[in-house]
């Protein structure tokens, strides 16, 4: 997460936010936070939309999960303490989801290439077990419908 996203977060100003992770720079080692590289920022500014004239005047924080963590204890106050809880859950959540989809198809690989390992031998039975794997397959990956074009129609 972005330092300015944060600070909205926490309802502190940004220049607070850096000043205090600043004054504890300890706390933040460089896998807790990072600072953007100007190419980064240059690529961020562009997909956000953000005008080049104005607003950030330096680059922004990139914080992981446990950097915003490190941040209760630097931001202390009963706001910067709720927030966080909500944050690292959602980040909980996250990893939860991703594992709980890489095992899913660890696990349909699995018995794929075992399947396939006996495809002489297969019967009834395995095309059947066959057939619901490729239909879990496509529910995790579903196709992507082309969109219908807006705008101007010649």
């Amino acid at each position: 997460m972005l330092d300015f996203d944060l600070a909205e977060m926490y309802a502190v100003e940004t220049k607070q936010l850096k000043r205090q992770v600043k004054r504890n720079t300890e706390r933040f080692p460089r896998d807790f936070m990072f600072t953007l590289t100007k190419k980064e920022f240059e690529n961020l500014r562009s997909q956000i939309g953000t005008s080049s004239w104005g607003g950030i005047r330096y680059l922004p924080m990139a914080f992981t999960e446990q950097g915003v963590a490190m941040l209760s204890s630097v931001l202390n106050s009963s706001t910067a303490i709720s927030v966080n809880i909500q944050i690292i859950r959602v980040f909980g959540k996250m990893r939860e989801l991703l594992l709980t989809n890489k095992n899913i198809l660890l696990k349909l690989q699995q018995v794929e290439k075992k399947m396939m390992q006996q495809d002489s031998k297969m019967i009834q039975h395995d095309v059947d077990i066959h057939m619901i794997f490729e239909a879990l397959k496509k529910l995790l990956h579903p196709p992507r419908e082309p969109r219908q074009r807006i705008g101007f129609k010649p």
